[in-house]
């Protein structure tokens, strides 16, 4: 059916399936056991039979969402991951981060495409590092955050103190709809303060299925636990009420986080986390464009990139781009215009992806996520539509701060190489930088943290088959400017001026007190932090 004129009854259609739509991201420091969650969740949905993690990253298999070889290897995430899979009636649009800090500007990518938060706190760690910075980012992009408290089989910090943690540090207050049963490294299981039950946890095959679950009333909790089940529920009470419900109002707005408690390798807690989406995240709803207006989700179909991955099939080394859908209907095949060009293309091959593991989709609504397959024209941050133009804000580039040139261990692959490096940039993996004076054989690569470098080097060797080899440069800042700058810091010690691929032209220099320098003897100069710069699709 055309798009061009929406009935009445195909809007109706498409507002309940995106008031159907979760559509949220995990996120956490290192180690807190992001993709272990994402497994867990997918195990309760009963979309795999049994979950790859075991205790410890060194036995571990590998899970769904990692899908990388050194994600294998490594037993870390360092990719974001796209999972869709159904739950009472509700469709779960899951989407796995980076943990590491090296891959923020993925993890960015995604917050953008995503409607809630579901953020991991390790037990026995709390709020760490990187566990604060996505709370930042997670505020500037006005998204609801679920706080899991996650590995409470082992020993940790007081329930209490962690909660006054979040508040101290976050701002946010806890809400707790569950609450653990058994200090940290004796967990029971959990009082379920909506359903005012106690669920008890029996764990099962080391955690690689659905753990043993029981239901008990507080009168007989209170029997069967002992102290431990009035403590819980002397602390919970001290936060909020056993019949209170979560006010949705003040989640949604930012000023409160529901609270649950977790084990994710033993599976325990997993399903209340999954009814706590279903019940209190936000649904798919209108959402801004550049004009400063909302897309009601009954409009024409509209879309935006919010990654770019290639040799996810090794077979057919293709690339795959991740369209989160915004409103209306995706129709395979249906003819979409890209905003930064103003050109049409034909949706022809368009796929649901679990993981590694790709379906055809012939309709998504809403909160979807589709992989369009070989689409080579898309890059992040473009906009997509039928009918009505819309451009979706464009997602920001992060300033980098390790630089190093990149060459090929042999000339006579060279044309492999640039194609390679050519496919890193356009993914986001690596920003590139170009100069007259180092041509194109010597491209040099910025990132925001090194491992991204180790991540270049290993897809050159292993996706395109152009061995390279790095050499690091002094350089740790980097400032945008104009081409009047060139002449200028061409003669400057500790400075070099280099293009990126989307026309930007960074400055370069060794440390702070190199800038200073250059900063009091030329105040003229343009050299303006990197940060404020959004990215709609790199130019050519």
């Amino acid at each position: 059916m055309s798009q061009d004129v929406l009935s009445p009854a195909r809007a109706n259609e498409i507002t309940g399936q995106a008031s159907r739509r979760r559509t949220f991201a995990v996120i956490s420091h290192p180690d807190a056991g992001k993709s272990t969650l994402t497994e867990a969740l997918a195990l309760h949905a009963r979309v795999i039979g049994t979950a790859g993690a075991t205790n410890g990253k060194s036995n571990r298999k590998e899970t769904i969402s990692d899908w990388m070889q050194m994600e294998k290897d490594r037993g870390i995430s360092i990719s974001s991951a796209a999972l869709q899979f159904s739950y009472r009636d509700t469709v779960i649009n899951l989407l796995d981060t980076p943990g590491h800090a090296d891959f923020s500007e993925d993890t960015y990518r995604v917050l953008a495409a995503v409607d809630c938060a579901v953020m991991l706190v390790d037990a026995a760690k709390g709020l760490e590092t990187q566990t604060m910075k996505l709370f930042e980012v997670c505020r500037q992009r006005g998204l609801p955050i679920i706080t899991v408290i996650n590995k409470w089989d082992r020993p940790g910090l007081d329930a209490l103190a962690l909660m006054d943690e979040i508040t101290e540090r976050t701002g946010l207050i806890p809400a707790p709809l569950t609450w653990a049963v058994g200090i940290a490294g004796d967990f029971r299981g959990v009082w379920d303060l909506q359903r005012d039950r106690f669920v008890h946890f029996s764990r099962n095959n080391s955690g690689a299925s659905i753990a043993l679950t029981e239901y008990f009333t507080p009168q007989e909790a209170a029997a069967k636990e002992g102290d431990a089940w009035t403590e819980a529920v002397d602390e919970a009470g001290l936060l909020a009420e056993a019949d209170a419900g979560l006010d949705r109002e003040s989640f949604y707005a930012g000023r409160t986080t529901p609270i649950l408690f977790s084990s994710a390798a033993l599976n325990f807690g997993v399903k209340e986390l999954l009814d706590a989406l279903v019940d209190y995240a936000p649904a798919a709803a209108a959402r801004p464009d550049v004009e400063g207006g909302a897309r009601p989700v009954e409009a024409p179909f509209s879309g935006f990139v919010f990654k770019v991955q290639a040799g996810m099939n090794q077979a057919h080394r293709d690339h795959v781009a991740f369209v989160r859908v915004c409103s209306g209907v995706f129709e395979r095949g249906m003819v979409v215009t890209q905003t930064r060009t103003g050109k049409s293309f034909a949706t022809k091959y368009a796929q649901q992806v679990f993981g590694r593991e790709r379906e055809v989709i012939d309709q998504a609504y809403p909160g979807d996520v589709v992989g369009l397959v070989n689409a080579s024209a898309l890059r992040v941050g473009d906009s997509l539509y039928v009918q009505s133009p819309v451009e979706y804000p464009a997602i920001p580039l992060f300033a980098p701060e390790h630089f190093q040139v990149a060459r090929s261990k042999d000339p006579s692959r060279y044309k492999q190489f640039r194609r390679g490096i050519d496919q890193l940039e356009h993914e986001g993996v690596i920003q590139v930088l170009r100069s007259d004076l180092r041509g194109d054989q010597a491209p040099v690569l910025a990132a925001v943290g090194p491992m991204q470098f180790e991540v270049v080097e290993d897809r050159m060797t292993h996706d395109f088959g152009a061995p390279m080899r790095l050499e690091k440069l002094p350089y740790s800042l980097a400032r945008l400017t104009t081409s009047d700058a060139m002449q200028t810091l061409s003669t400057v010690h500790g400075a070099e001026v280099l293009v990126r691929s989307d026309g930007e032209i960074l400055a370069l220099f060794n440390d702070i007190w190199a800038l200073r320098r250059v900063q009091k003897n030329h105040p003229d100069l343009l050299l303006e932090p990197i940060g404020t710069q959004s990215r709609s699709g790199s130019a050519g």
